[in-house]
């Protein structure tokens, strides 16, 4: 077997442990809730009885071990649940929510990477000077800033003062027909079909909510980047190649760059993750369709099924993310390995 694919084995049998911590402290913490999923969906005007009863259709008269077990059990199996919101699977809500998220997330940390990287390295580059104070602007605005306050105010200048965006409900306005679902991304479709109005459409929806959390995911990004970079440029061996006499581009980016960048992917991970499940302030004021916004519903009600299903699937995807971060390291450097890590 191939070294590197034995260490990406071995990777994953030591991400199955914080997965099944992630099942236990996620049911745990769903049956601590305050609220009582019985009493919301019995309605207002239920008596006792009503309640005893949908409580136990529900599986919430049994005692807590056995629901934890019956729990495991059908996970297993691959069955997350019934949500008890929407009266589907959770993992066919799940499966239909996540494209939305992706394509938001990815799209803000395209952009965001495009503006962060770049004015990182030009402000270590250039220490003290204006570009320097750009970035340290731009960074304290990010970190600052909520996403929500971000986002109406940038609602209120371009759809309501200027009227340049389109209103703000979902991906796709309501004069044009959506995509034929087969990926979710909606660009991505809207392209193999060569359907350029809905594909426009697409983009003018995602560019304000695309924007607000770009604001707000290129400030982690900007400060590492910089402050990798007045590492790198410190560091002896960039000295020694500036004495060796190679051109400054190449010091730049052959060298400081290359070495300042693994950090930087690390932050890239660190804030993909962290924004695809927290950008729910986001989705809310654009009224996006993501798992963000399906996970407070749930929340609301006590959509005990929902919840744990949201948790576990972002718990995957962070334990994807961080082997593919690994496996980008060797990529980028090889001299470091899985065995050195």
């Amino acid at each position: 077997m191939p070294s590197r694919l034995k260490a990406s084995l071995m990777r994953i049998a030591q991400a199955i442990p914080v997965v099944v911590g992630v099942v236990i402290i996620s049911f745990l913490l769903t049956r601590a809730l305050p609220g009582d999923p019985a009493v919301y969906f019995a309605g207002a005007s239920a008596d006792e009885a009503s309640i005893a009863e949908v409580r136990e259709s529900l599986g919430l008269d049994k005692p807590l071990i056995q629901q934890f077990f019956l729990y495991t059990g059908d996970l297993l199996q691959g069955n997350l649940g019934n949500s008890l919101s929407s009266g589907q699977p959770v993992l066919t809500d799940l499966a239909k929510r996540l494209p939305a998220s992706l394509e938001l997330t990815l799209t803000a940390l395209i952009l965001s990477c495009a503006i962060a990287i770049p004015l990182g390295v030009l402000a270590a580059t250039r220490p003290g000077s204006m570009i320097d104070h750009i970035c340290r602007v731009l960074v304290t605005a990010g970190v600052s800033l909520p996403t929500f306050f971000t986002g109406i105010v940038l609602i209120y200048v371009f759809y309501y003062l200027l009227g340049w965006a389109p209103s703000p409900l979902g991906r796709l306005d309501f004069i044009y027909i959506s995509p034929d679902q087969v990926t979710g991304f909606y660009l991505i479709e809207a392209a193999l079909a060569g359907d350029f109005e809905p594909w426009l459409g697409a983009v003018k929806q995602l560019i304000l909510p695309a924007t607000t959390l770009a604001l707000f995911t290129l400030a982690p990004l900007a400060r590492m980047t910089r402050a990798a970079m007045l590492t790198a440029l410190g560091s002896d061996f960039i000295r020694t190649a500036r004495a060796a006499g190679l051109s400054d581009g190449k010091i730049l980016y052959g060298y400081a760059f290359r070495n300042a960048i693994l950090p930087v992917i690390t932050t890239l991970g660190m804030v993909f993750s962290f924004s695809l499940g927290a950008n729910v302030l986001v989705e809310k004021v654009f009224a996006w369709p993501g798992i963000g916004s399906y996970a407070v519903e749930a929340l609301v009600v006590s959509d005990y099924a929902a919840v744990q299903g949201f948790v576990l699937a972002m718990a995957l995807l962070f334990v994807a993310l961080n082997l593919v971060i690994d496996l980008a390291y060797t990529l980028i450097d090889p001299r470091i390995g899985f065995d050195a890590r």
